[in-house]
């Protein structure tokens, strides 16, 4: 099929230029591409180095940094940048996320909080109508006022001015030159701009940006070039990260926010949000202290909040570590598995916030002792959901629960998740994302990027009298997130890396990705690409369409009790998946395997820089 060309103009010199051209594969930059060698694949081994993701370009940009003598910090800068061109639904610097890196030197496992922060004009009722009701979700999501703080670009700059060999500037060099040369639209590509449609359509710059003249997904074949983000990267590597939080790119930031580019075609009012440029320049992304438990004699280390992915994820580990589940029958330690996720997943909802607003019990939440209270509820049969949250304070009393309100999610399940490990061992595990896909749905106008809707991961409705909830907004706090990016050590050495997309579901597919490495003696690569079932404290468990139909589904259900239900699409046609997850094997020796999806999502891309098996 032919793809049309369309060329715009705006007025004046600076102004950006976008061109989208029908893709040949003689076309000047695409076949002269480095590493041309490696072409999408989701499994490569190899030394020297290794950089998984959902993108080829992408872990193209990352293994050229490794080649060049950059570490796996400035690897992982170098891939997330790209993906802000090449997924730019997913990813991006009008968004935030969670890293984890393994200093192999010092043994260490350190991280950093990209996490994005709410307006000082946020209040716990910003997502409720006159009347106290919640907003309707889309409502609250496609406007200014979903949009918080990004805290992308700070993580870049804190993790390469701290743990990088090159500079800052240096490692967003391969995302600029494929904004400028572009990349070509593919199948999943053109499913998100259908998908997230009406989001587009909405404002004047993302409709100019991502879709045709008359506002329709872009064909499959077709070069997306974007010169206002390659011109923005440009900006930010010659001026660093204060070009965005005291600078220029953070004005017009303001700007979108307070003022969005309503183009007059969305079904409901675009609300204004109140994001100020005081509110950018106040912005910080700080290291935390890892969550870390001890499971089969392996460290696994997470985020801490406001993350709920390591705290949640820990205490399920501590749970289960009361059963050989590698030894029972394989129906028997899924159940364990389904029931150690429902009743972390209430300790999760009951307790975790951002820890600067909120108590978390994070040293109770990560106890064997309390996991004591939490494990002996799981029998023979399936728990009923809701299930009541324990109490993490010691003493930790008896087996049993406590009667707490719970929290609800709105997660988008939309996000990224990229793996790189460098010559010298070290790693990096991060997440990060712009929340539902097209995030906000608004495009900064001239800059080539789109903006989060992160503020909607906070609750909405007000606490029952006499109630709690850990995750309402306030003035500069950071909504709860699922994002689990994890490491886990053997011996003080790094082992292995994975995390994953997929909204509140990250938890339960890293989740089951450990138990089906450690437990199940899976490869990394089958226990990435095996079915997956996700039980998050609700009545019925998702489940994709090959767990849903096989024997295990209905041995879990006629024995145990387990209910499922099959993950269809019925929100969008992307979501007939969980996770999109990626992983790094460590095969001793400096050598690596690197591993993508193989089906989900279209597949991903694994490299490294040296192949050989």
């Amino acid at each position: 099929m032919d793809s049309p060309v369309r060329t715009r103009l705006a007025a004046g010199a600076a102004a950006a230029v976008l061109t989208v051209t029908a893709f040949m594969p003689n076309q000047a930059g695409a076949a002269a591409h480095p590493n041309s060698d490696q072409g999408k694949q989701p499994v490569a081994v190899g030394s020297g180095g290794a950089v998984t993701s959902a993108d080829l370009d992408a872990s193209r940009a990352g293994i050229n940094v490794l080649r060049h003598g950059g570490n796996a910090i400035d690897a992982a800068v170098a891939t997330a940048s790209a993906l802000g061109v090449s997924e730019p639904f997913v990813a991006g610097p009008g968004g935030g996320g969670f890293m984890v890196i393994y200093l192999a030197k010092q043994h260490r496992v350190v991280t950093i909080d990209g996490r994005e922060k709410c307006p000082a004009k946020c209040t716990e009722t910003m997502f409720q109508d006159s009347s106290g009701n919640p907003m309707d979700f889309e409502h609250a999501r496609r406007s200014g006022l979903s949009v918080g703080v990004p805290g992308t670009v700070a993580t870049w700059a804190n993790a390469v001015s701290q743990y990088g060999r090159f500079t800052f500037g240096r490692d967003l060099q391969p995302a600029i030159s494929l904004a400028k040369r572009g990349f070509v639209v593919d199948k999943n590509f053109q499913q998100q701009e259908q998908d997230s449609l009406p989001d587009l359509q909405s404002f004047t710059s993302s409709r100019k940006l991502f879709l045709t003249a008359d506002g329709q997904p872009l064909p499959i074949g077709t070069r997306l070039q974007n010169p206002d983000l390659a011109r923005t990267y440009t900006e930010l590597a010659a001026h660093g990260p204060a070009y965005l939080y005291q600078g220029a790119l953070g004005a017009d930031i303001a700007q979108a926010v307070q003022h969005p580019p309503v183009s007059g075609s969305s079904e409901f009012p675009i609300m204004s949000g109140f994001m100020t440029r005081k509110d950018l320049a106040d912005y910080t992304a700080p290291n935390r202290t890892p969550t870390h438990v001890n499971y089969r004699g392996l460290d696994v280390y997470g985020m801490a909040p406001p993350s709920s992915g390591g705290l949640t994820i820990g205490e399920a580990l501590n749970i289960l570590s009361h059963w050989n589940l590698g030894a029972e029958p394989r129906a028997q330690a899924l159940f364990q598995y389904l029931e150690a996720s429902r009743l972390a997943f209430a300790d999760r909802n009951a307790y975790i916030g951002d820890s600067d607003y909120v108590d978390v019990p994070q040293h109770g939440l990560l106890d064997p002792d309390f996991a004591a209270t939490r494990s002996c509820l799981i029998t023979d049969r399936a728990l009923s959901s809701p299930a009541a949250p324990g109490n993490p304070y010691p003493p930790y009393g008896g087996c049993g629960s406590i009667s707490t309100q719970g929290t609800s999610d709105h997660e988008g399940m939309h996000t990224n998740h990229l793996v790189t490990v460098d010559r010298w061992g070290n790693v990096v595990s991060y997440t990060n994302t712009i929340e539902q896909i097209a995030g906000s749905g608004i495009t900064v106008p001239g800059r080539g990027f789109l903006l989060n809707n992160e503020m909607t991961d906070f609750d909405f409705a007000a606490p029952s009298p006499g109630a709690y909830d850990p995750n309402l907004p306030e003035a500069g706090k950071r909504p709860r997130s699922s994002m689990s990016p994890t490491i886990v050590l053997k011996n003080g050495n790094f082992d292995f890396a994975v995390g994953s997309p997929g909204g509140s579901t990250i938890i339960t597919t890293v989740l089951q990705i450990l138990l089906n490495h450690i437990d199940f003696g899976m490869p990394l690569t089958d226990a990435i690409w095996a079915p997956r079932v996700s039980q998050r404290n609700t009545s019925t468990s998702q489940a994709e369409q090959e767990f849903y139909d096989s024997d295990l589904a209905k041995q879990l259900h006629d024995q145990y009790g387990e209910s499922f239900s099959l993950v269809t699409g019925a929100e969008a046609p992307l979501l007939t998946y969980i996770g999109d997850a990626t992983g790094v094997q460590s095969l001793g020796n400096g050598r690596y395997q690197a591993v993508a999806e193989k089906v989900r999502e279209g597949g991903g891309s694994a490299l490294v820089v040296q192949p050989g098996g």
